[in-house]
């Protein structure tokens, strides 16, 4: 999730549009941040507390002097807690006050402790937000480093039309995106992405499987969406949760796997084949639940993903994986060459801290130019050198 280990506090103020501040809580949630609310008395009057509390998961702050809450001086103990604020919707009210250093409530008070980003989202009438005196709030907070998203231009509340009504909670989110992650060298691009085992079924009851767990494709996948990109994920069988932002298709064989890459293939800038799908298929599948003391399995191989989709890449990135046992370098460099691959991914699973389901990686990155040697790392810190030598191959 995009936003994990991400706090992020959601201050609403007293306007019809503070509803949609419910949207941007729920959207946030879903991308992993950790969100607090503070609403100003006058929010309340829009949307409860105890909305916000659901969606959060947290306590809403809406009063400097509550009897209930836990000992500390809370502005600014929230205020340190935080990556980022977003005031959302913010009236002509509150940022008059920021402009000019007025504290006299808990948000006001709060924002004038923070040190991290505070971002604003505007919304008013359209006569409000031409009025001279608020440009010049405006202007006076963007010179000490606020942060404006625009308000979009339409039809509002008070059925006037012009500019004034509070960004769209999607286009807010995706701001905020572009803050924590400033580097969008992959935004109008899409990745896809596969992960996880197939699985090949022996009978109702058994398959043939391997261990891999999904977490080098899920390490990717958020990469790449940090990046901008719009991502489609094939997904086998996996034991870790899938980032709620990607384009999830699952699959079970690796006869379905093929279907659905070949299917979204035509669409992506860039394939990342990170999924160990089976080799082989059982021939004499049985429909019923085997019981003999010895039985006996055909297998034939399955189809070669990767090396079909080298066939048809035209100007697409393919990059592929190679887990091996032996003869890491040889067997991987050949992969590259059999599959017309742009980048090999090629690690030894027998060494400690490099096989399946583990959250670190011994990798050699291959490709026609060089072949690069890496350190153990986490796999996060893997997915971005291979986004980055994706993007750099000739």
């Amino acid at each position: 999730m995009i936003f994990k280990g991400k706090t992020i506090a959601v201050c609403v103020t007293g306007g019809i549009a503070a509803y949609k501040a419910c949207e941007i809580v729920s959207r946030l949630k879903k991308k992993g941040a950790e969100v607090h609310v503070v609403m100003t008395h006058n929010a309340v009057n829009f949307v409860t507390p105890l909305t916000f509390e659901t969606l959060s998961g947290n306590k809403v702050i809406t009063d400097n002097f509550d009897p209930d809450r836990e000992w500390e001086v809370e502005h600014i103990s929230l205020a340190k807690k935080c990556d980022l604020f977003l005031v959302a919707p913010c009236t002509a009210n509150v940022i008059g006050k920021l402009a000019s250093g007025i504290a006299d409530d808990f948000l006001t008070t709060c924002l004038m402790a923070v040190t991290s980003p505070i971002v604003i989202a505007p919304a008013m009438n359209v006569n409000m937000y031409q009025n001279a005196a608020y440009r010049a709030n405006e202007s006076k907070l963007k010179e000490r480093g606020y942060k404006f998203i625009e308000p979009d231009s339409g039809l509002l509340a008070c059925g006037d039309v012009g500019k004034g009504r509070l960004a769209e909670p999607s286009a807010i989110v995706e701001e905020l995106e572009k803050i924590f992650f400033p580097r969008r060298d992959l935004a109008n691009k899409k990745v896809l992405v596969t992960l996880g085992s197939t699985r090949e079924p022996i009978d109702p009851v058994r398959y043939i499987t391997n261990a891999s767990s999904g977490k080098m494709g899920v390490a990717i996948i958020e990469a790449a969406l940090k990046r901008g990109a719009e991502v489609t994920a094939v997904c086998g069988f996996v034991s870790v949760e899938l980032p709620s932002e990607a384009n999830i298709v699952r699959v079970s064989t690796t006869e379905e796997m093929y279907k659905a890459v070949d299917k979204h293939f035509e669409n992506a800038d860039y394939l990342i084949m990170a999924a160990a799908p089976a080799d082989y298929t059982v021939e004499n599948y049985s429909e019923n639940k085997i019981k003999e003391a010895a039985p006996c399995l055909r297998l034939k191989k399955n189809i070669d993903i990767a090396a079909q989709m080298g066939k048809k890449k035209g100007n697409r990135r393919l990059v592929v994986f190679a887990a091996e046992t032996e003869n890491t370098i040889e067997n991987a460099s050949k992969k590259l060459l059999n599959k017309n691959a742009d980048v090999v991914v090629a690690n030894d699973v027998t060494q400690s801290g490099a096989g399946f389901n583990v959250d670190t990686n011994i990798a050699t990155i291959i490709t026609k130019e060089q072949i690069r040697s890496l350190p153990i790392m986490s796999k996060v810190e893997l997915a971005e050198i291979i986004l980055d030598t994706m993007q750099d191959v000739r």
